[in-house]
């Protein structure tokens, strides 16, 4: 057998972690952008927030369908040299994927929104992201293998311990961010249903106009709760899969 089903489904793997990279990073952390901040009729907060939720959620698809894949070919596992450049190239491709797609053809964000030169930034990005890992990747994929590297089960626990630790992180707050931010189905009254799951009204810090995404301080008490109360997303609480922007209040 060859090593082709390896280095195809650690592509993927790449791929999913560099889509990974780039909600933590810049949907999460830096707070720079959302998937489709640049589309019209989608300022909605709820909105921005849920589209941000179904790409993470894609996202754990395509590592888990990957992590699939690498368990099968383990028979014809590549080598370390093999295993991180197929790992670089997949990171880089979906940054170059990204800023071709959603950046310059569909316009549906940019890195950078409030930048006064939001080309820079895109192709900065672009080019130290997305053909830097790429090109990096290719060049160590191309070195003498050391066949005496780890057991391909063993890489492939590594890898699913990197997808769930990167997945994980996606699904927590900050360390310096006392709020979750809540997005109630239409109707549900937010206070009502934070009395419902343990929590007072007071712990309501800001809601948007039509109460439907809320930010709340959540201590004390099982979030998870709020679920059966109404609740369609509670950031924190790892359902689903990664995704929120956490507002600055």
């Amino acid at each position: 057998m060859t090593p082709r089903p390896w280095i195809r489904w650690t592509i993927a793997l790449g791929f999913a972690l560099g889509g990974f990279f780039d909600g933590i990073l810049l949907h999460q952390i830096l707070q720079w952008h959302h998937l489709l901040s640049l589309v019209p009729g989608m300022e909605d907060l709820r909105l921005q927030i849920l589209w941000d939720g179904w790409f993470h959620a894609l996202m754990y698809g395509l590592a888990a369908l990957s992590l699939i894949g690498l368990w099968r070919a383990r028979g014809a596992a590549a080598g370390l040299n093999g295993t991180l450049g197929a790992l670089l190239v997949g990171f880089g491709a979906w940054h170059v994927l990204d800023g071709i797609l959603s950046h310059w053809l569909l316009g549906i964000h940019r890195i950078k929104l409030d930048s006064a030169f939001p080309l820079a930034w895109d192709l900065g990005w672009f080019l130290g992201l997305g053909v830097l890992p790429i090109l990096l990747g290719r060049a160590i994929t191309r070195r003498p293998t050391d066949r005496g590297g780890p057991p391909p089960g063993l890489t492939v626990s590594v890898l699913a311990a990197v997808s769930l630790g990167a997945g994980t992180w996606a699904a927590l707050p900050p360390v310096d961010q006392p709020f979750s931010t809540i997005v109630f189905a239409p109707g549900v009254d937010p206070g009502t249903a934070l009395s419902r799951a343990g929590f007072g009204e007071g712990d309501v810090i800001w809601s948007d106009p039509l109460s439907q995404v809320t930010v709340a301080r959540l201590e004390g008490g099982e979030p998870w709760r709020l679920y059966l109360s109404g609740a369609l997303l509670v950031s924190g609480t790892g359902v689903p899969a990664g995704c929120f922007n956490w507002a600055r209040v």
